[in-house]
């Protein structure tokens, strides 16, 4: 599975940014799928998931009220929908994928079987 996150860029505060995580590979569908953002000098983070079929979500903290994710099996793609932008979400925000989900809301993000390339966001104020 090759991950491929887009949609980031500039964004003014308050906007929104919706981002997209498109897998290549058969069993894309079969994964859960997460995104994660590093802001500078810090660590990388979680911010949600989502469970293969798109029944379950899940969110960090921080994320709640927010953001939202979704997945398009058909297309294999996940999304990542932030609104409200605020400058404190300026990171790069990188997409997994892995068979199960608690491995990817697990504060350590060992073991995680595939990791995407980043995409940036940055918001302006």
């Amino acid at each position: 599975v090759q991950l491929q996150a887009s949609g980031g860029g500039v964004v003014q505060a308050g906007g929104f940014a919706r981002l997209a995580c498109t897998a290549s590979g058969p069993t894309f569908s079969n994964y859960a799928m997460g995104w994660f953002r590093q802001a500078p000098g810090k660590d990388r983070e979680f911010v949600a998931a989502i469970s293969w079929d798109g029944d379950s979500r899940y969110y960090a903290d921080s994320a709640k009220g927010r953001f939202a994710v979704s997945r398009d099996r058909a297309k294999n793609t996940v999304y990542l929908q932030i609104n409200n932008l605020k400058p404190e979400d300026t990171a790069v925000y990188y997409c997994a994928a892995d068979w199960y989900v608690a491995t990817l809301t697990d504060s350590s993000m060992d073991g995680i079987n595939y990791w995407g390339k980043g995409t940036q966001v940055t918001v302006s104020s």
